[in-house]
């Protein structure tokens, strides 16, 4: 199928538009609620999708070969399973039910969160392959969870992906990846010069959050032939008595307090003179005094060779090899060789965004925009295997 016409369904900012149109797809019909994604799609591909699927029968959108959706994960009823495609009325994954059911298009690229796979006890996911079958395709039985790390891409992001073929058009084909042969990734290939960067300013770490970075640098020193893999959290490098009463804390958590207690009384003297200089810091409070080493050993650990991202659960480091998932906030990943976060641009790289991409104009909405995007290679991994396409 060489030339095709496909739709955008919760389309954003059209990571699914570029990886089926550089395919030979042609869009027909594009949606999203919201309306900076609007814009930006309209901008990018001069058609406006049309708002809260919702309101839009399905008798006018134009007929399509393949239905693409990365839908919102919500909660479905255990009655979902036995009703079938009534069960789910009301929720969002309906939408693609009805369309899809009016128009019978050959194939369905759908995209979700890595957690829909077990989620409500593996129920959704039940309740989705279920009416999918119901409608005519076929499914397979779990879903596909897919990174763009496997590809080489320096993005560790899990998905979930559904691939459905309309049943008279025969088996749906096997995705195979051998995980274990996953390309090397280099966190640094996506990057722009600094010299490049207009307002570079902006993105250079400030003076506060440099300085909870070095105060944590000096603590990997302290501790460094035994860099623990689990959190350490500063109110509890102490040596615990009767007066905590831990026992209060879930299981899980008085593990790690007596684990950060057991590295303290280790190093007694110098965490003491650490802590002292680290609390006497007004920004060293909260999440930033929390910290996670996910680097591994090494015998001179550096924070500033690390990529970095605040967290609400502390300052978290890792290799330089690959970058967390982008999300939907500006909690963007710290480079630290370059002592700055990520650009738009760069977002844009790992989702496979091409340069040519106009993002939003304001930071904050394309950080978010960006976060909430597929991985157009991934997207074309998986609609070559689905569409024949070479």
């Amino acid at each position: 199928m060489r030339k095709f016409r496909f739709i955008d369904l919760f389309c954003g900012v059209g990571g699914f538009h570029i990886a089926l149109e550089s395919l030979g797809g042609s869009c027909v019909f594009a949606s999203d609620i919201d309306l900076e994604c609007q814009k930006v799609y309209q901008d990018n591909f001069n058609l406006e999708p049309v708002g809260d699927i919702t309101k839009v029968d399905e008798k006018e959108i134009p007929n399509h070969d393949v239905l693409c959706a990365g839908f919102p994960c919500q909660a479905f009823s255990k009655a979902g399973y036995r009703k079938g495609v009534n069960d789910p009325r009301g929720t969002l994954f309906y939408e693609i039910i009805r369309i899809a059911k009016h128009h019978q298009p050959k194939y369905m690229i759908l995209e979700n969160v890595r957690n829909l796979a077990g989620h409500d006890g593996g129920n959704t996911w039940k309740v989705i392959r279920y009416n999918l079958r119901e409608i005519g395709y076929n499914v397979s039985d779990e879903p596909i969870i897919f990174s763009p790390h496997y590809l080489g891409i320096p993005q560790h992001r899990e998905r979930v992906f559904i691939l459905c073929k309309r049943r008279d058009l025969g088996e749906l084909p096997t995705f195979t990846f051998n995980k274990k042969t996953k390309l090397e990734s280099d966190a640094f290939s996506i990057l722009q010069p600094d010299n490049e960067i207009d307002n570079i300013s902006d993105y250079k770490l400030k003076k506060r959050d440099k300085s909870i970075i070095d105060l944590w640098n000096e603590f990997t020193l302290i501790v460094k032939d035994e860099l623990p893999g689990f959190p350490i959290w500063s109110e509890w490098l102490k040596e615990l008595n009767g007066a905590d009463n831990i026992q209060q804390y879930p299981k899980w958590k008085q593990d790690f307090i007596y684990k950060n207690s057991n590295l303290y009384g280790t190093h007694k003297k110098k965490i003491d003179c650490w802590l002292a200089k680290a609390l006497s810091n007004p920004d060293f409070k909260g999440a930033k005094a929390k910290f996670e080493w996910q680097a591994g050993k090494t015998a001179e650990p550096n924070l500033w060779n690390t990529i970095m991202q605040f967290r609400p659960s502390g300052l978290r480091a890792k290799k330089p090899t690959y970058y967390p998932a982008l999300v939907a906030i500006t909690q963007t990943s710290i480079i630290g060789l370059r002592k700055r976060k990520l650009t738009p641009r760069e977002c844009a790289r790992l989702q496979r965004i091409p340069d040519n991409y106009k993002l939003h104009s304001t930071d904050r909405i394309a950080y978010k925009q960006l976060g909430n995007s597929v991985n157009v290679e991934v997207v074309k991994l998986f609609a070559k295997l689905l569409i024949h396409q070479d």
